[in-house]
Formats: structure tokens, C-alpha cells, sequence
């Protein structure tokens, strides 16, 4: 099972249907899993017709994922972003200002990272470095 985390905390995958891989992608419509070696731009033909992306975490070292969602928000995606994997409640905040707006975990990380650590970290607006600059 997996659980969908948000700013308002742990919730069900309200997604339906199914994802498919980039290289299965015809029309561009529904779906796609991203693993974290995708060159972003391969999407562009796509962007208006997808309803999510899903972009894979098989670390928590590794950062990919959010250039990925940074390069899909500046080429204009405006769908729904999902992060999945390992991603940890620390990273969070650096999910949803790279551009996610989920993050997908498996039963296990929520049991070790229970929802309090990552609703910690759901006011990721105002605990950035220029936020504490204004003040």
C-alpha cells in the first residue's frame, strides 16, 4: 500500500488509472512515471495532455527528482506533480518549492516517519532562507 502525503497531512491515492512509461506514450494523455535519469524535456510534446506525472525517488540521496519537477514547472506543466519513493519528511519542503504537489511513500516509511514529522514541514512557504531574510 502507499500513502499520499500533502500539506494537510496523510491521505488515500485518489489518482485513477494507470501510468505508463515515457516510452509508451502515444497520444500524450494520462499518466507517466518518470525515472530519476529522464532528461525533462523529452516530456514537451506531452505537457498539455498529462494529467500527472510521477517522478521515481530510489534514494533519499538522490536529488534528481527535483530538478526534474523544477525543469517541468518552467517549461510550463501545470498538472499534478507527484514525487515517489524515497523521499523523507525532511525533504518535504524542498518537494512542494521544487514544484511537487504530493509525495507518494510506501506503509513502512509512514510507520518510521509518522504523520506529525511531515506536517512539521507542510508550511514550507515560510521556513526558506528568504522568508528568514525579510525578518
Amino acid at each position: 500500500m502507499t500513502v499520499i502525503v500533502t500539506d494537510t497531512g496523510f491521505g488515500p491515492d485518489t489518482h485513477t488509472g494507470d501510468f505508463f512509461a515515457l516510452e509508451a506514450l502515444t497520444d500524450g494523455a494520462g499518466s507517466v512515471d518518470l525515472p530519476s535519469d529522464t532528461d525533462p524535456r523529452a516530456l514537451a510534446p506531452f505537457l498539455g495532455s498529462l494529467s500527472m506525472i510521477r517522478v521515481d525517488f530510489p534514494s533519499f540521496a538522490d536529488g534528481r527528482g527535483f530538478s526534474i519537477a523544477r525543469a517541468l514547472r518552467r517549461m510550463g506543466y501545470a498538472g499534478r506533480l507527484r514525487a515517489k519513493g524515497h523521499v523523507l519528511a525532511d525533504q518535504y519542503a524542498m518537494a512542494r518549492r521544487s514544484g511537487f504537489d504530493e509525495v507518494e511513500i510506501d506503509d513502512t516509511l509512514a510507520a518510521r516517519q509518522p504523520e506529525a514529522q511531515w506536517l512539521a514541514r507542510a508550511d514550507w512557504r515560510a521556513h526558506d532562507y528568504r522568508s528568514r531574510l525579510a525578518s
